[in-house]
């Protein structure tokens, strides 16, 4: 299935998922993810627009830290079993 960079926000909200994007060193990485966690949040918030950069704050669940994942360098995502091709 296709999927475009906007309605990828609406479709992962809160679930897990992995994705395969591109690092801004240009390694291709794939990430085991959720939406929405606030465990370790320290209440503070970002010091930048994320919806303005086109970010998205996820917690990487192998590393178990937050990432910031440039939607624009997103590839694919596979959530609810199902994989998605991102335009």
């Amino acid at each position: 299935m296709q999927l475009s960079k906007y309605e990828l926000k609406n479709i992962l909200g809160g679930k897990i998922f992995s994705a395969v994007f591109i690092k801004k060193n240009g390694e291709r990485r794939k990430i085991h993810c959720r939406l929405g966690v606030k465990k370790y949040v320290t209440g503070k918030g970002l010091s930048y627009n994320q919806d303005y950069y086109n970010y998205l704050t996820v917690y990487d669940l192998q590393k178990k830290a937050y990432r910031t994942l440039n939607v624009d360098t997103i590839l694919s995502v596979n959530a609810n079993n199902k994989n998605y091709l991102v335009l």
